[in-house]
């Protein structure tokens, strides 16, 4: 039951829309990166690029996506912060694990690290959207 609800909630509009939101943050995130390192370090750029990155995809999400919370801002911009660390964690994880464990044995050495990155990328989309759906924005 609660398996098929899960299932459920990536087959609508809602989870398309934070496909969208999140890849258009993706993309402020990115291209943001070039504009900050015009005045700070490469290092810091990554990490202002990042926080901007990530309170444009907060903006969309609010606006677009989880419409009906029952949080107010506040609270909403707290959670959604700790949906996103858990999702740089599981990012990294599964990132480090694929280039430093599974890829040597399975021997795939050509991109490898390109190949994880982006297999890390991508699976917190699917747990982050939950948390986001339940926590940061749970709606009556």
């Amino acid at each position: 039951m609660i398996l098929k609800k899960i299932i459920n909630d990536y087959k609508n509009k809602q989870f398309i829309l934070f496909i969208w939101a999140g890849g258009s943050a993706a993309l402020v995130n990115y291209f943001s990166r070039f504009i900050f390192s015009l005045f700070v370090t490469f290092g810091i750029a990554v990490i202002l690029a990042y926080i901007t990155g990530m309170i444009t995809s907060f903006v969309l999400n609010k606006l677009f996506v989880f419409k009906n919370s029952i949080h107010d801002t506040k609270r909403q911009f707290l959670y959604f912060s700790l949906v996103n660390i858990l999702a740089i964690i599981q990012t990294y994880i599964i990132s480090v694990g694929l280039v430093y464990y599974i890829f040597p044995y399975y021997k795939i050495n050509y991109f490898s690290e390109a190949i994880a990155h982006a297999i890390g990328v991508i699976f917190p989309v699917f747990t982050s959207f939950l948390g986001h759906k339940y926590l940061s924005f749970k709606s009556n």
